[in-house]
């Protein structure tokens, strides 16, 4: 890499950005940088040479995750916290919500602990059940195209 002394924001030939500092002559940068407001598209590097990556896509029948103690909790008391709260938004109605949740008991927290171990058991047996028609759909689909290729 070759260091141009004075230099104000030019880009070598290898992608390396100088630019200019203001105490010394020049500054180097070792990944380019991005144009001003514009957006580093998903299939672009980051600085850090690492692509951005995304969730798998599930199919659309596939089976809903479970719920946890905290989110059953939280759908039953959403609608009392509002109606104490009229003038709570959105934000203010979810730290209302932890508060409460951190001020119940074991004791208290259970009915809803119970209904998230149920949960979680139905989200398991339905992944279970998706994942082996998955995976015979898709066997089946390649015996199909060894069929029409003989």
């Amino acid at each position: 890499m070759s260091i141009l002394p004075h230099a104000q924001n030019t880009t070598l030939s290898d992608g390396n950005y100088i630019a200019a500092g203001r105490d010394v002559n020049y500054t180097i940068i070792s990944a380019p940088v991005p144009a001003a407001g514009r957006r580093r598209r998903s299939n672009e590097t980051s600085a850090f040479g690492s692509q951005s990556r995304s969730k798998a896509q599930e199919g659309p029948k596939a089976p809903k995750r479970a719920l946890s103690a905290y989110m059953y909790f939280s759908q039953d008391w959403r609608e009392r916290i509002k109606a104490e709260n009229p003038d709570a938004g959105f934000g203010e109605v979810g730290k209302l919500l932890n508060a409460r949740w951190k001020e119940l008991d074991e004791e208290e927290k259970k009915p809803y602990i119970d209904q998230a171990a149920r949960d979680k058991a139905r989200a398991e047996e339905e992944k279970a059940a998706y994942d082996k028609a998955d995976k015979k759909s898709a066997a089946s689909g390649n015996d199909e195209e060894e069929g029409q290729a003989a």
